[in-house]
């Protein structure tokens, strides 16, 4: 399966005015995909943490875990694990299910910022 016809988020720091122009196409018709905006890279940052992108990672194409699972695949803690899925169900990134697994139900993560000069 090629990377375009993967189902992808796409992480991005975005203006709010940026997002309101994407929602409303989207409105209109034109397709969108799927997109997670941060008002700034700090806050990007903030919330993905390199081990939020740990269980990300383990979680990308795994289907629906338990917090138990998903800490024992990372070989972590569990309630650090659980802080950290909190805080990525806050922001987005994962969803719970009926009987309350967390999934991640994307298969790649596309992240877009530009750093330009002031």
């Amino acid at each position: 399966m090629g990377i375009l016809k993967m189902k992808t988020v796409t992480l991005e720091v975005a203006s709010r005015e940026q997002v309101n122009q994407r929602l409303h196409r989207a409105f209109q018709g034109e397709k969108q995909g799927h997109f997670i905006s941060f008002e700034t890279p700090t806050l990007l940052f903030k919330v993905l943490t390199s081990k939020r992108w740990e269980v990300l990672k383990i979680m990308t194409g795994a289907g629906p875990l338990s917090i138990r699972e998903t800490a024992r695949r990372l070989g972590r803690d569990v309630k650090a694990v659980h802080r950290d899925v909190q805080t990525l169900l806050k922001a987005g990134l994962l969803s719970k299910t009926m009987d309350g697994r967390i999934e991640f139900p994307f298969e790649a993560v596309h992240v877009d910022f530009m750093l330009a000069a002031a």
